[in-house]
């Protein structure tokens, strides 16, 4: 299983009921007061990170939740590894863990010194349970039985939602999947947006978070958004996508901005 929306799908991630506000990435730097600002990203694209760092330092959160890293990846940040990016990449697995340069990701860290680095992720033998066994029984088993309630794991999706996410799901690994473990890919992002929101709310103790995520994972219509809305509705949420071309549908953000693409190989040559 891969963590990683690739590239070929970012226009897909568009698809959604909610209309967005184009910003430049100027305006970063001034965002409205939230209690939780979802940063997304194209996760090998250098300019949505350099976007973030700017976000994260005019912000200065109380704590930044990220999806990269579990909760126990994240106890491992100390103030001194924090300023040490190859020390830091290795205390985190980075690179054996399959994730872009870290190079990128390093000036996010040190954007906002005094912030409290905290892991919203899960472990791979975690997701792809929920691949087999769904989000719910996961969350239940691994987390919080009640909480999984609260956040609406143990509704079943309506057929139309349930087909669009499994066709993005395809789309995303580049139409590479057997059709039969769809439903399941669908359930592994459903426990991982949980598992994102669960943390955002634990962070939210300590003051305002941002959150570095992948585009998906920050749509308003049933990413990290729809999921704090149920479970803590008291919290207000900006979510900010990153694009790389203008899109020619609504986009499922409160506010989103175009950057420019990295120059990449085919990212769905690793399917063939």
């Amino acid at each position: 299983m891969t963590w990683r929306v690739l590239p070929c799908a970012a226009a897909l991630l568009g698809a959604a009921a909610a209309s967005a506000e184009e910003i430049p990435a100027e305006a970063l730097t001034d965002l409205s007061q939230a209690d939780v600002i979802i940063l997304g990203e194209l996760h090998d694209n250098p300019h949505h990170h350099e976007n973030q760092a700017v976000a994260v330092a005019a912000f200065d959160p109380a704590a930044i939740v990220f999806e990269m890293l579990t909760p126990a990846l994240a106890d491992a940040v100390t103030p001194e590894l924090r300023d040490d990016p190859a020390a830091l990449a290795e205390a985190l697995e980075w690179e054996a863990r399959g994730w872009p340069d870290f190079e990128m990701y390093h000036p996010i860290f040190t954007a906002a010194p005094d912030s409290a680095i905290i892991g919203g992720g899960l472990s791979r033998d975690v997701v792809r349970g929920a691949v087999s066994a769904g989000a719910a029984a996961v969350f239940a088993q691994e987390i919080d039985a009640a909480m999984g309630r609260r956040l609406g794991l143990e509704r079943t999706l309506p057929d139309d939602k349930q087909s669009e996410r499994e066709q993005l799901q395809a789309r995303a690994h580049c139409d590479a999947l057997p059709e039969d473990m769809l439903s399941g890919m669908v359930e592994a992002q459903r426990l991982r947006d949980a598992a994102l929101a669960i943390a955002a709310i634990a962070a939210a103790e300590k003051g305002p978070v941002v959150m570095i995520t992948g585009n998906g994972h920050a749509r308003t219509d049933w990413g990290v958004p729809a999921k704090l809305e149920r479970a803590a509705p008291e919290l207000s949420v900006l979510s900010i996508g990153q694009l790389e071309a203008a899109p020619d549908s609504p986009q499922p953000y409160d506010h989103w901005v175009i950057t420019d693409a990295p120059e990449r190989d085919d990212p769905c040559a690793a399917f063939e």
